[in-house]
Order: C-alpha cells, then structure tokens, then sequence
C-alpha cells in the first residue's frame, strides 16, 4: 500500500499474466545512442529457431542502474548459496541440441 506521508513512494500493480513471468535462457543486447535494448530469448533443445520472448528498451541511465542492481543481487546470491560459475567469453556459443543426444523424428 503506499503511504500518504512518503510522496516518493509508488504503486507498483502486477497482473497475475505478468506474476507468471517468461522464462529465458539467453539475452541480447544492443544499444544506441539513447537507448539499450534487451531481448530475452528462449532456446529450446534439437530446435535451430528461437524465439524472443520478451524486449525491454531502456535508456541509458535506467540500464546503468539495472546493471547496479543486479550487481549488488547477485553480490546477495552468491554470500548465501556461494559463487556463480564463471561463463568463458563474452557471449554464450551454445550448440542447438545443449550437447546432448539429437534424434530425427
């Protein structure tokens, strides 16, 4: 609820669409002058197409402080369940079927 003495506070609504959340497994970003873009994809195993599930656009200052953010949550993470394994380079080359068996149907 938000509080008649804190003009500062906002009123944040979330639909239960929304509350499901869309689940990603890879993120590309681009960026412009005045604005990054983030596209949240969703790879699934033995299948050569993926598909955007989700595109946030963001200014450049709102995603300085979203990189904050998650620096600090995940600061949070690893001191309660410990360290996050490394990824090696600077974007994931994952093989369409995840290194796994493929089968032809």
């Amino acid at each position: 609820m938000s509080d008649p003495k804190n003009p500062n506070q906002i009123n944040i609504e979330l639909s239960e669409e929304v509350a499901q959340g869309i689940y990603s497994n890879l993120a590309v970003i681009t960026h412009s002058a005045s604005e990054f873009v983030i596209d949240f994809v969703r790879i699934m195993p033995g299948i050569p197409k993926a598909q955007v599930k989700s595109r946030i656009i963001l200014t450049p200052e709102h995603a300085k402080r979203l990189v904050t953010a998650l620096e600090d949550n995940i600061a949070k993470y690893e001191a309660v369940h410990g360290k996050i394994k490394d990824v090696k380079g600077s974007a994931p080359v994952l093989p369409m079927n995840f290194g796994g068996p493929t089968a032809q149907a």
